[in-house]
């Protein structure tokens, strides 16, 4: 499919090193990329594969955008930003009720403009359908928009061509499987957040349809940040959480940057290792254990 992406980011996103995090854990080299700091709408990884999808909608005409996700969805704030810059409308159908307050990236939503419609009991997917607009998958993810994070990999070979790991957070799947399409599933660690119910299948899936063929045993996944679930705050991430702040001044959000970088922390890799900050710090101030 040759559709160039619409830009709605600033690119490339910094590569910094944190000296005083490798100290504490014990690490030759880490590296930060500075996802979080992609510009449109607070920041995150999920403009990158926007870029994609929003130009797969304008092309097919698309004069209003649907998507799907949790009440904190980073995914979801984004594409509301990203309609905003293109003139579209959005609407965001979110998974249960109206919470008694509106807090986090659902204050960023209405901001934006999006229509919130909440699905309740209902398959979200449904509930989307039924909607009138270009319907951007849960996540944001597809094969098309995993380019984006093709584009990612490509920049962190410019800026620390001897890299040997990059660690990140695994929602949708789409950011760990643009990175393996161009870093090879030796170099890249992605810590499950629980939002999957099959995380290696997905992620395996996408690369084969991006014709970079995986098998999935050679995937490097770590799940042992799951907790109880998706929605929760385990005591780990709570720790990792503190840890990126207290050393770097770096602030992580509790469902994927937090999971990922306890993962990190549980088991540091060798070598050079990167840690991509994917952004959510929005979902911070909306998550019920704070």
């Amino acid at each position: 499919m040759d559709i160039p992406p619409i830009p709605l980011g600033t690119w490339p996103t910094p590569l910094e090193p944190a000296l005083r995090l490798a100290v504490a854990l014990n690490l030759g080299e880490l590296w930060i990329k500075r996802d979080d700091l992609t510009g449109l709408g607070g920041g995150g990884n999920k403009v990158r594969k926007l870029q994609y999808s929003c130009a797969q909608a304008v092309k097919a005409g698309a004069t209003a955008l649907v998507t799907t996700g949790a009440p904190q969805s980073n995914h979801a704030r984004l594409t509301a930003a990203a309609a905003a810059r293109l003139g579209l409308r959005c609407t965001l159908v979110l998974r249960g009720h109206p919470p008694a307050e509106r807090r986090g990236n659902l204050i960023l939503d209405d901001l934006a403009g999006a229509t919130v419609v909440w699905a309740g009991d209902a398959p979200l997917d449904e509930v989307a359908a039924a909607q009138d607009g270009y319907l951007i998958p849960f996540g944001g993810t597809s094969a098309f928009a995993a380019r984006g994070y093709v584009d990612c990999a490509r920049e962190l070979l410019t800026q620390l061509p001897e890299l040997d790991t990059v660690v990140v957070a695994l929602g949708s799947g789409g950011t760990m499987a643009g990175l393996v399409a161009h870093l090879g599933p030796e170099r890249v660690c992605g810590v499950d957040t629980g939002a999957l119910p099959d995380p290696r299948g997905t992620v395996a899936a996408l690369l084969a349809e991006m014709g970079r063929p995986v098998d999935p045993a050679a995937l490097r996944i770590d799940g042992s940040q799951v907790g109880a679930g998706y929605a929760t705050l385990t005591e780990p991430v709570r720790a990792a959480l503190s840890l990126a702040a207290r050393t770097e001044g770096l602030f992580l959000d509790p469902t994927y940057t937090g999971r990922a970088f306890a993962g990190l922390c549980a088991d540091p890799p060798a070598g050079k290792v990167v840690f991509l900050h994917t952004g959510g710090l929005p979902g911070l101030f909306g998550h019920p254990g704070f």
